[in-house]
This record gives C-alpha cells, structure tokens and sequence, in this order.
C-alpha cells in the first residue's frame, strides 16, 4: 500500500490580502508560516517518505525546502509542473472581491460549482484540465513506490480538486467538503496507484490553533 501525504503550501501575503495568486501569480511566505512550517515537519517526523514531490511554484519550493530541512534533508525530491495550482487567467493577483465586482458568476462557479465554471471566460484552466494533470502525476508516482509514503506539496484549489475527483467524487460535489487550508495535511492510500481512499482530510492539528483565520482557507 502507498500512502500519499498531501500537503498545502505556507500561508503567503497574497492569501492574506485574499488575492487570486494561480499558476503565474506568487507572493512570499509569510514569517509565520515558517514556524508552521516546522510544526507541521514535528507531525511527519516518524514516518519513513520514499521521496517528495513539489510544484515549482516559488511558495510550493520554499515550503518544500523548509520542511524537508526540518524533516530529512536527505528524502529524495522532484520538482513536477503537473502540481501547479491552477492557471485562473485574469483573476491571478486580483483581490476576491474585485474578480466578485468583475465576474460574479465566474468566482461563484469556481468556489461552488466545478461543473458550471468556465474558465474561457476568463482564459484560465478548466476543472477537468487540473484533476487529469494532477491524476497523471499521483498515479505515477504510486506506480513507483507501490508500498511506503510520499510527500506532495501543491496548492489549494489544485489539491482540493485533485484530491477529491482521485477519490471518485463528482465534479458536481468537488467543493463539498470546503476549502484546505495552508500548511494542512491530507492523507490518500491506494492498493494499486488507481483506486484511493480518503485517511485523513485538512489535518492542521499540530498547528496548535484556538481559531481558523478565514484567509487560511482561499
């Protein structure tokens, strides 16, 4: 059995001032987010990792890099461009409520129903596009290490969709289950590098936090 340990990046500036950062956008790790960072590295620190997957976004990589610092500098690492978060086109580095003002029905799509989004209105990446990408990449890794852990560090909504479709959830009910929030860990195991189940979801336990900020979530 493979267990895949899917980690969102640290918080950043730009999900703080809730912007739209996608697959072009990025924004520094905020300082905080270090000291998370290393929390979250607490929590992995008796589990064997085969090796670790990133985004090569720069706030994906640095999470990365910390965190294996603080784990195991010597796990193996690939950096993957199939765990991008999503190209959203237009909105990247927009405020929510400015892409709310411009395209209410777009960002009411994108947060709550992947079945009616549509990306071509604002030249950005569908649903389907980010889940096949992402699908590729989790099934081949678990194709190579058929038994033992791995670690993948991606995005938000792109491990939100990711993690769910691999799951057998209609594109319908992907947002059901609500937003990941930064530096949180979900857990998928799989027999066989196709069929997953669901061990853990959001865990953000060892971050010690008496209140969820709502800018951790978006």
């Amino acid at each position: 059995m493979t267990k895949v340990y899917l980690i969102r990046h640290g918080k950043t500036q730009w999900n703080l001032e809730s912007r739209y950062q996608g697959a072009n956008g990025d924004s520094p790790l905020l300082k905080d987010s270090y000291r998370e960072i290393e929390l979250l590295a607490d929590s992995l620190q008796r589990i064997p990792f085969e090796h670790a997957y990133t985004s090569p976004l720069k706030r994906a990589r640095i999470t990365t890099q910390a965190l294996l610092n603080h784990l195991n500098p010597e796990i193996p690492l690939t950096i993957d461009s199939r765990l991008k978060e999503f190209n959203l086109g237009k909105m990247e580095g927009m405020h929510f409520e400015d892409v709310a003002a411009k395209w209410p029905e777009v960002l009411k799509n994108f947060r709550h129903h992947p079945d009616k989004y549509d990306e071509s209105l604002v030249e950005g990446e569908s649903f389907l596009e980010v889940i096949a990408r992402f699908r590729a990449a989790i099934e081949e890794y678990c194709r190579q290490y058929p038994s033992g852990n791995i670690l993948v560090i991606s995005h938000g909504a792109a491990l939100n969709a990711a993690i769910n479709a691999l799951i057998g959830t209609p594109l319908a009910h992907l947002k059901d289950r609500g937003g990941l929030s930064n530096t949180s860990t979900t857990v998928l195991t799989t027999n066989d590098g196709r069929h997953f189940e669901l061990e853990k979801w959001n865990d953000t336990s060892y971050l010690h936090k008496s209140k969820v900020d709502p800018t951790d979530t978006i």
